[in-house]
């Protein structure tokens, strides 16, 4: 628990651990360390997620094309992940096999047999199953020309709700979690750090904590040097990737992984049920990482690699929305941005006051990078717990037995004019939380106003009070995605709802 200390009239509380940065990374640490027994503090900017961590391939892997740049132990760990990741958030991660195309021209049949002889066995493969060849007729959606290809098995994963989930957790283990409060200056003071934080309304507050975790992405260099005045150990390269959503390009479930012929690959993804994702990109980017959107030079590109694989040419008016990321990669020299690796890099700066900045990561090793942030701080809290997170379900994810589609049925069964459809949606986003949701409610007429595309006003509320969404797009975009089948008079009825919900909160608590 933290504790609170005086600084004269104002009682500023004290905490184990604070954590700068709502991303996947320090909603993992922060689940970890609350999980051992810490108290913990993460501060947010913006909404959790609204950076790099929602902006992914929405992919838990281990990454295939690493393998050509000799990143074995990733591969391994982010292999092994996989495995773990399915357990322990089966409502979010699911089951997805990818249709590698074979383009001579580009590698040999030889050389893709044996890397995936290698990702089937490099970790430890329990509920996937492995790679084949596979041939095409005239029902594909390839072009004639390509005949043959290889398919495997990876995962799928709805990524800001994975960092949601964590943040969830980590306050279920006694974490405070505040979003909209930007961290404005810390400084060593005695046997920790004095941390200064500014509110969305431009409310000042401060905290204590022992030890500090600079999990801010693309700003961890510019944290460094501007709040926290320190030098930093690494430099960073911030590399753009970008995805675009078209309507759905080919018949089934399974994702297409495509060979370019700059030996980039590029992903074509199922994508709710209606559409195609497409990604992603690899450039350098030097702007602010806040700022960052698809160019017109990514979208050719991403263009042009999809329409020399599928029959079917696609254009630029059939784009139907952009994503763009900002990736914080390790500076290893490295001429060309896809090469950068992926790995991530703990710097820890040590002294009575402990500074652990996080630098590059993926995804799918979050979990890992979070247990190696707590075994290097564990000199400074010896009586910390053990590693837990590899066996604990994330919120929603307790009692799946009978998978998404079971807890569809049974919420249908239970709510009287539920549609399929949102049933359907409910347990693929919230699983068992769906109850927590519904509450007492057993008739859809209990869910109150719909705000569109079957948004009801409790799903709001929901979101509201369980998981820190404040704003339209932190419900459109990143709790749901249904940002896009929502109408603008939509988002515009949700924005007076949310308003509204604000209003009578602040009157009621004056």
């Amino acid at each position: 628990m933290a504790q609170s200390v005086q600084a004269g009239d104002n009682p500023i509380q004290a905490y184990d651990l604070a954590v700068i940065g709502g991303g996947i990374n320090g909603a993992g640490i922060a689940a970890d360390a609350a999980g051992r027994g810490l108290s913990v503090f993460l501060c947010e900017r913006d909404d959790l997620a609204s950076h790099t961590s929602s902006a992914s391939s929405k992919l838990v892997h281990g990454g295939l094309r690493y393998l050509e740049h000799y990143e074995f132990r990733l591969v391994r760990e982010a292999l092994a992940e996989r495995e773990v990741l399915l357990r322990k958030a089966p409502h979010i991660v699911r089951p997805m096999r990818f249709v590698l195309p074979h383009r001579p021209h580009l590698r040999p049949a030889w050389m893709i047999r044996a890397g995936l002889f290698l990702y089937d066995h490099l970790g430890k493969r329990e509920q996937l199953p492995g790679s084949h060849g596979v041939k095409f007729d005239s029902a594909s959606a390839l072009k004639p020309s390509i005949k043959r290809g290889f398919e495997y098995s990876d995962c799928w994963v709805d990524d800001a709700r994975l960092v949601v989930l964590n943040a969830q957790a980590a306050q279920e283990k006694g974490a405070n979690i505040q979003t909209r409060t930007a961290c404005v200056g810390a400084h060593k003071d005695g046997e920790g750090w004095l941390v200064a934080l500014q509110r969305a309304d431009g409310s000042r507050y401060s905290i204590r904590c022992r030890a500090l975790v600079n999990a801010a992405g693309p700003w961890v260099a510019k944290l460094l040097g501007e709040q926290l005045r320190e030098r930093s150990p690494y430099g960073i390269r911030l590399v753009q990737g970008s995805h675009i959503i078209v309507p759905r390009l080919y018949e089934g479930e399974h994702a297409f992984i495509l060979q370019n012929e700059d030996r980039r690959i590029v992903f074509a993804i199922p994508y709710l049920d209606r559409y195609t994702m497409i990604g992603t990109t690899d450039r350098e980017y030097r702007g602010d990482p806040a700022q960052v959107a698809i160019t017109e030079a990514e979208i050719d590109y991403l263009l042009g690699v999809v329409n020399d694989h599928f029959r079917y040419q696609l254009r630029r008016e059939e784009i139907l929305h952009s994503l763009s990321g900002v990736r914080p990669l390790c500076d290893d020299e490295s001429d060309n941005p896809s090469a950068i690796t992926r790995d991530y890099t703990l710097a820890l700066a040590d002294g009575p006051a402990p500074l652990l900045s996080v630098f590059g990561g993926k995804l799918t090793t979050y979990r890992k990078l979070a247990e190696s942030a707590m075994a290097q701080l564990k000199l400074y809290f010896p009586t910390m717990g053990a590693p837990w997170t590899a066996d604990a379900p994330l919120p929603g994810g307790e009692e799946m037995g009978t998978g998404v589609g079971g807890l569809a049925h049974a919420l249908q069964r239970e709510v009287r004019g539920l549609p399929a459809t949102l049933a359907a949606r409910w347990a693929t986003t919230y699983g068992q939380r769906s109850w927590r949701l519904l509450g007492e409610v057993r008739d859809i007429s209990g869910l109150g106003e719909c705000l569109g595309a079957d948004l009801y006003a409790r799903e709001v509320d929901y979101l509201c009070e369980a998981e820190w969404a404040s704003e339209a797009d932190d419900v459109l975009w990143r709790r749901t995605k249904l940002g896009l089948v929502f109408s603008a008079d939509e988002r515009t009825r949700l924005e007076r709802y949310l308003a509204e919900r604000l209003s009578t909160r602040e009157t009621n608590a004056a």
